[in-house]
């Protein structure tokens, strides 16, 4: 639909299919997206490139991901493929061919910013939200710089997602009934748990409470994030009991440790954690913000303060299911300042 609305406002488009990495024992399913593309294309009569940008996805994307699970972290693939591929190595190929902007179908959208932050170099964009809010997508595009907003175009940004069904159904795109891509693009209908078994030594370890009593089981630590409330079995349990969630995790020892009861969860919640890899695409006057921990998730009021020499986010109240190595995303009402990566939990 991006390119539709592109060619209508006059800009000479170009289609592009990036061929993302797929491990060989999953099935292949690229040749059958590439041709829905190829069929996008000739429904609006314009050219049509192949990008295989393979080596790079495995790289960029494929190998971070897989030693940040390895260090007992829960990482964001999608954040790294758009840094990497989509606004990153994609951009470099379209640029030596001659490309002016880039364009995705990101529900986000590049306008200009209003003077309340520190000035940058040049004319300064902001990255707000997408006017659909369910479908809002600038969560994941906090890496981005001010230098990838000058050359990037998000043409349905502010449409709502069935307003862009509608437009796609008017242009008679072949595409137009086809359902919103879900989790890891390079997984398709393979489970997380399934394609990190290729890769990492995972055994199965104790689930224990939090006097150190082993209550239950788990099909290896890696697979669960904080707060998670699945996949693992407690055998020491009343009917009464509720549901248990993860509240900690301790590789070395490859046990999860895990509460149902409300206080206990939220005293040993974090409410202050250091960050890394901080990323600011316009710099806050105020450290009074508000973050996402998490894709749709409510924002929360944070203040920026410093842990020694690192730069930290306390929140208000303690905060459940917080996974470190996921992005925390600051905000300043529907724009993102920018983000970093939640790396440890820091003392009060």
């Amino acid at each position: 639909m991006s390119a539709a609305l592109l060619k209508e406002r006059g800009f000479d488009v170009t289609g592009v299919f990036i061929k993302a990495w797929q491990p060989p024992f999953m099935p292949c399913t690229w040749r059958d997206e590439r041709r829905d593309a190829m069929r996008v294309a000739i429904a609006l009569d314009i050219p049509f490139l192949f990008f295989d940008l393979e080596k790079e996805y495995k790289k960029g994307v494929v190998d971070k991901m897989i030693e940040e699970y390895k260090a007992n972290r829960t990482p964001n693939p999608d954040v790294l493929c758009n840094r990497e591929i989509k606004f990153g190595a994609f951009w470099e190929k379209a640029k030596a061919l001659g490309a002016d902007f880039i364009a995705t179908g990101h529900y986000a959208q590049a306008l200009q910013r209003v003077p309340l932050y520190k000035a940058t170099k040049g004319n300064p964009l902001q990255l707000r939200e997408g006017k659909d809010k369910e479908k809002d997508q600038s969560y994941f595009l906090w890496t981005l710089t001010q230098e990838d907003l000058s050359h990037t175009l998000f043409p349905v940004g502010h449409l709502e997602k069935p307003a862009v069904r509608k437009l796609a159904q008017q242009y008679k795109l072949p595409v137009a009934e086809k359902k919103d891509s879900q989790g890891v693009c390079f997984l398709g209908e393979v489970t997380m748990e399934e394609f990190l078994s290729h890769f990492i030594e995972i055994k199965p370890g104790k689930v224990l409470n939090t006097e150190g009593e082993t209550i239950g089981s788990h099909r290896g630590v890696i697979y669960y994030t904080i707060g998670e409330r699945h996949g693992f079995e407690i055998t020491d349990k009343s009917p009464l009991s509720g549901a248990f969630y993860v509240i900690a995790k301790d590789a070395a020892a490859n046990t999860l440790t895990v509460s149902n009861k409300e206080s206990e969860i939220l005293s040993l919640s974090p409410s202050k954690i250091t960050v890394k890899s901080v990323n600011w695409l316009n710099e806050p006057e105020s450290p009074t913000l508000s973050a996402r921990i998490r894709y749709r998730a409510d924002k929360l009021p944070i203040t920026l303060v410093l842990a020694g020499k690192k730069l930290a986010v306390a929140f208000n109240e303690p905060v459940r299911g917080l996974s470190l190595g996921q992005s925390v995303v600051f905000y300043s009402g529907e724009e993102c300042l920018g983000g970093a990566v939640m790396d440890k939990v820091a003392a009060l």
